[in-house]
């Protein structure tokens, strides 16, 4: 090792002052030779450890401390009107169009820890720094990151309640199929879409726990934010799947969101059925069970994922708008179809894991919804079936149910409306429900037929024949008892353990029939009463009513049925000489308005996808033996036309007379 020789009369090295000199730059060797000494008038060859971290230090990252400063000195100045460090802190949040002018993550992580501690300042005088924050990427960041971010969330609404609102939004805004934020951060590793849903609940969690008024913010902000009706299947389906989590931890708002799911799609069901008024019924079978059931040329523009601008073009095309319009129609079957079977399932694991309070406060909501939305609703299709088939899961919700209909049938403040409705929806139910016993069956007939009495006892000694809109009470009762028998007579004959002594002992075409006391009195005093339902009721429910009940003996009608084709119901007033009779001019007349809507609720469900969650529930049209198999005797057709023909010797006879 070369050695530097002391001048002569200089200090010992241990009591002189050293000199200032530069440091010299060594070049590590591999042994143990000495260094040469650097060559005059030469610079010395610059090495790098490799075992020594190079950092290349961005111009925004700064010490933690620092960045508290500087924010603090930002609202400082800010407060005596200097904003250039505000209109910096702004520049940390707001979108950039370059990715290197993002910040790096542990700078914006300092930034908004200094946010929070400073969120005192966080006022409505600072709002565009808020709302920048709000709109900020920040799902896809590390998960350091969204602690402090949701941090800030609480302390910054629960010290400004005015920014509870945005923050809500913003959260619910996340829940949907297209989020605001992608989750897609340079420098960071992609987040997928689950984790930000993720994330977004827990935000939403933490600010309901922390703050009690966020429930009704958040539950305003989930209706704002439900997709329109015409937006695609996937923007519902991921948007109810999310609102269905979000019930786990809110229960509270449990009942408000399956209300607002409920509602939304009630609205997709009616616009399936008036879209499809204009279809015939096979094709509209086709079209519910999501088979295009159009014309081979117009096939392929129905199944074609999307259309292109340019079939704008063609609008005058009549099949270009046909297609058009059944591909619609397919989608929002298929649309109403997967959203039914997730609220299946939903309910479903209520009834099998949850507690007895649990199911009774589910059926509670469902016959909430029944009563708000699908009630009042003429056409809605599919959406009742949910309680259709969560009601009969126990004896005590099909008693629920059945008492519900039946109170808002016989109430004389509802509407005529509402108790038609609600009559059908008892009929329907209680005819197409295979879980409904026998009992109840009975206990519902003879019900009716208690109420219609009373009613004929009220409207007979004034009428003067059939009148739709002063006996309407009456008609939409003895429709709803005719529905109830075509479907459940079984359960109206005398089972073979009871009593018979007072039952009604008939034969018919070799079978005998016995039928519980009162059954056939009903239908008979009902039937043929001055009020003439038979006249008003829906004619398809009337001609298979009269098929039945005559082959089985119980009631003969044929007779009235053709004295009623001469026979027109009053619209306005009431004729003091009894029923009108026809006339040329008022045959001219639609007589479809004199009629009672067919409409019953429970009709045969084909969504392909959720259909199988009734399948043991619903009663599917059974026929009558030897009416129904091919082997009748035609005898029903026959006394039809003979009544008919002695209706007419009779009308001849009384004008020649």
């Amino acid at each position: 090792m070369s050695t530097t020789q002391r001048p002569t009369g200089a200090a010992p090295s241990s009591t002189r002052k050293p000199l200032l000199r530069r440091p010299t730059l060594v070049r590590k060797r591999d042994d143990d030779e000495e260094a040469p000494p650097p060559s005059p008038g030469k610079r010395s060859k610059v090495t790098f450890d490799s075992d020594v971290e190079v950092r290349v230090m961005d111009e925004w990252e700064k010490a933690p401390g620092l960045i508290q400063e500087e924010v603090r000195r930002a609202f400082a100045k800010r407060a005596t009107g200097d904003n250039s460090g505000y209109d910096k802190l702004k520049e940390v949040y707001a979108p950039k169009n370059d990715e290197e002018d993002e910040p790096s993550s542990t700078t914006i992580k300092n930034y908004t820890a200094a946010l929070l501690g400073n969120v005192s300042v966080l006022n409505k005088s600072n709002s565009e720094l808020v709302h920048l924050m709000l709109k900020s990427e920040w799902l896809g960041r590390q998960e350091d990151y969204i602690a402090v971010y949701i941090r800030l969330l609480a302390n910054l609404v629960s010290a400004h309640g005015i920014f509870l609102g945005d923050t809500m939004r913003m959260l619910v805004d996340n829940l949907t199929a297209k989020p605001p934020s992608n989750g897609r951060i340079s420098n960071l590793p992609a987040v997928s879409r689950l984790t930000m849903y993720a994330r977004a609940h827990h935000a939403i969690q933490y600010l309901l726990q922390l703050i009690p008024a966020a429930g009704r913010v958040l539950a305003n902000a989930l209706i704002s934010t439900f997709p329109h009706e015409t937006d695609s299947r996937r923007a519902h389906v991921v948007y109810v799947q999310n609102l269905l989590k979000l019930t786990v931890y809110a229960p509270q708002l449990r009942g408000e969101i399956l209300t607002l799911i409920t509602d939304r799609l009630v609205k997709i069901d009616v616009q399936v059925q008036v879209d499809l008024e204009d279809f015939a019924e096979d094709v509209v079978d086709g079209l519910v069970e999501g088979i295009p059931q159009v014309r081979p040329d117009l096939r392929e523009d129905v199944e074609d994922s999307e259309s292109s601008e340019e079939d704008s073009e063609s609008d005058d095309d009549e099949a270009e708008k046909d297609a058009r319009r059944t591909k619609d129609i397919i989608k929002n079957v298929q649309k109403m179809d997967v959203i039914l079977d997730i609220l299946f399932s939903h309910y479903d694991q209520v009834f099998i894991k949850a507690s007895i309070e649990d199911r009774v406060g589910s059926i509670d909501i469902l016959l909430s919804q029944f009563m708000t939305i699908i009630l009042p609703t003429h056409r809605s299709r599919h959406t009742q079936f949910l309680l259709f088939h969560f009601a009969q899961k126990s004896p005590i919700h099909i008693d629920t149910f059945i008492g519900t209909c039946i109170q808002m049938t016989f109430d004389r403040k509802q509407t005529a409306m509402a108790r038609q409705a609600s009559s059908a929806y008892l009929a329907s139910f209680v005819a197409r429900g295979i879980h409904v016993p026998s009992n109840v069956v009975r206990d519902v007939f003879d019900y009716i037929g208690s109420e219609l009495e009373r009613l004929r006892n009220d409207y007979e000694p004034s009428c003067h024949g059939p009148d739709l809109r002063r006996y309407s009470s009456f008609y939409i009762l003895v429709q709803a008892l005719l529905y109830i028998f075509c479907y459940r007579w079984r359960d109206l004959e005398t089972n073979a353990d009871d009593d018979s002594e007072d039952d009604d002992l008939v034969s018919t075409y070799g079978h005998h029939h016995q039928w519980r006391l009162g059954v056939r009195e009903s239908l008979s005093q009902n039937i043929f009463s001055k009020l003439n339902p038979l006249k008003v009721c829906s004619p398809a429910i009337v001609t298979e009513f009269a098929r039945i009940a005559n082959h089985l003996g119980v009631v003969y009608v044929y007779h009235l049925l053709a004295t009623n084709k001469r026979v027109r119901v009053v619209q306005v007033a009431s004729s003091a000489y009894g029923p009108n009779r026809e006339t040329a001019l008022s045959a001219k007349s639609d007589e479809s308005l004199q009629h009672l809507d067919a409409y019953f609720p429970f009709d045969p469900y084909h969504l392909p996808k959720s259909k199988r969650w009734i399948e043991g529930d619903y009663r599917e049209w059974e026929g009558v033996p030897d009416l129904d198999d091919g082997q009748g005797t035609g005898s029903e057709s026959d006394d039809e036309e003979a009544a008919e023909c002695d209706v007419e010797r009779g009308t001849e006879t009384d004008e020649t007379g």
